[in-house]
């Protein structure tokens, strides 16, 4: 019998008669929705979407926080099988306009005003420019509609290379303008079903979706959800009843970055009773994380800690570890590559790289975006099919990936190549150090210069460049490679989903 391709509609009403009282998604409102209730919920908005217009091949673009309606919102476009791009709710005028000029958007979809943005003006402003582009602002319930009215839902393919592109992600632009990474049914429900695997995910899982929704994250959870039948906890915003929503309705897999991980840390630390008593793993990936993560919240959270994965917008999650791997695994590395994932590490000159040695992550694989936007930026994949990452690391014997840097963060002082991020993740080891950021500033007789930021503990007493030299000195760390700048914050800035934004850094030290 020939191979049966799915969409994720077909899934989804496929969960949705199977368990139909099942938990999909709980916000920290205590909001729920369940599966049969998805199901109905986004057939009558995809019947007043389509009243407007909205079919196959109709971009729509949405911008909304993470909150039950986006989930609703994002699952009646897989009804219509129209091509959607979330934005992230952070993104404002030059980026959402760069996204729908360059799509050529029909409908966008904007809250009102949010955290002190007018949405609704910027986005009426943008369609004033393009008077093809129609705006939903959502004020309170998205629009509906007699389900009735709907058209047939849009069949499968017949091969995995006739899935058409049904989303667009953008990864964030920081010097330049941000790229569109075209993905399809196929490649999201393959993310869904590598991670279901290794994390072994069930019906009574309750994953922490604290980071935003309108985001690669939240697309391959929300698919995730179908295909296990578990439910993510919604939180519009970090904070400290973001974690209490966590806590009380039983987070079981409490992701997604460092800076969530730590805040974990430090309210588990502060409460005399656990805090995450159902816990069993912490996935990570997309920021850096210290050496010692993994064996501080162990011991915080009774033996459970980090599983960090690595993947990207345009790649999906590539590796990850099983949450039964040992320790050096969890702690150091990155894991190894799905079953779906082919990955290379290539030298400078185009040749692979040994077991242990570090050069570029190559990555090929059916959870990969079918290329980007703009098809000038597709030089990124070679003649092989291989997307270059950009990202540097090494594979050791095992098949385990650790990411050593980026291509781009590598400072060349002298002539001598120094890998930010190792100095980074030794430098967070200092116990008066917090968080800590290692970047490149351009200087006339070294060429660059290493540049540490470092925020600081509360009680840490001042810390001096020579402190800084003897600790990593100690370490093991070369001479040449030791920061000749430290500059001090309150805090790193990053992006919503913890990357460290570099180059405001290098602004503030400039």
């Amino acid at each position: 019998m020939a191979e049966r391709y799915e969409t994720v509609w077909e899934v989804l009403r496929r969960r949705a008669e199977a368990t139909p009282d099942g938990l999909t998604a709980v916000d920290e409102h205590g909001r729920r929705l369940t599966f049969g209730e998805l199901r109905v919920e986004a057939e009558a908005v995809a019947a007043a979407l389509a009243a407007r217009g909205v079919g196959e091949g109709t971009v729509v673009s949405w911008q909304l926080p993470t909150r039950i309606e986006s989930v609703i919102l994002m699952a009646a476009l897989t009804r219509l099988g129209a091509p959607q791009n979330p934005i992230v709710p952070i993104s404002r005028e030059r980026e959402v306009g760069f996204m729908v000029a360059q799509l050529r958007t029909r409908l966008l979809v904007v809250p009102d005003v949010l955290r002190g943005h007018d949405h609704a003006a910027m986005a009426r402003d943008l369609a004033a420019r393009d008077p093809g582009m129609d705006v939903l602002v959502l004020t309170d319930r998205l629009p509906r509609a007699d389900p009735a009215t709907l058209p047939p839902p849009p069949a499968p393919p017949a091969t995995f290379a006739g899935y058409p592109v049904r989303w667009v992600l953008y990864s964030s632009g920081s010097t330049s303008d941000p790229k569109g990474a075209r993905h399809t049914d196929g490649s999201v429900l393959t993310m869904g079903r590598n991670l279901i695997g290794r994390l072994e995910l069930v019906p009574d899982d309750r994953v922490a979706m604290v980071s935003p929704f309108a985001h690669i994250g939240g697309m391959t959870w929300f698919v995730i959800s179908l295909l296990a039948g578990c439910a993510n906890i919604l939180t519009e915003r970090f904070n400290d009843d973001a974690i209490a929503a966590l806590s009380r309705e039983g987070v079981t897999i409490a992701g997604t970055t460092t800076p969530f991980h730590e805040a974990y840390l430090k309210a588990q630390l502060a409460s005399p009773v656990p805090i995450f008593p159902r816990v069993r793993a912490f996935p990570g990936g997309g920021a850096t994380r210290s050496l010692d993560l993994h064996h501080r919240l162990k011991a915080a959270f009774g033996g459970v800690g980090v599983i960090s994965g690595y993947g990207s917008t345009e790649t999906g999650p590539l590796t990850i570890p099983s949450v039964g791997d040992p320790d050096r695994v969890l702690a150091e590395t990155e894991g190894r590559p799905y079953d779906t994932t082919e990955i290379r590490i290539v030298r400078a000159d185009g040749s692979l790289a040994g077991t242990g040695e570090s050069g570029e992550v190559c990555a090929r694989g059916p959870q990969m975006m079918l290329g980007y936007v703009d098809p000038a930026l597709d030089t990124a994949f070679d003649r092989d099919g291989f997307f270059h990452t950009g990202d540097l690391g090494s594979l050791d014997a095992e098949g385990n990936l650790r990411i050593t840097g980026r291509l781009k963060d590598i400072i060349i002082r002298k002539g001598e190549n120094i890998s930010s991020q190792e100095v980074q993740e030794l430098l967070s080891l200092h116990p008066s150090i917090v968080d800590v950021a290692v970047v490149g500033m351009p200087d006339p007789v070294v060429g660059e210069m290493c540049c540490a930021v470092a925020v600081l503990a509360p009680d840490a007493y001042p810390l001096s460049l020579a402190d800084v030299r003897d600790f990593l000195l100690g370490k093991g760390l070369s001479i040449q490679k030791v920061p000749e700048r430290l500059a001090f914050t309150d805090a790193l800035p990053r992006t919503d989903t913890g990357k460290i934004m570099r180059h405001l850094l290098r602004e503030m030290l400039a």
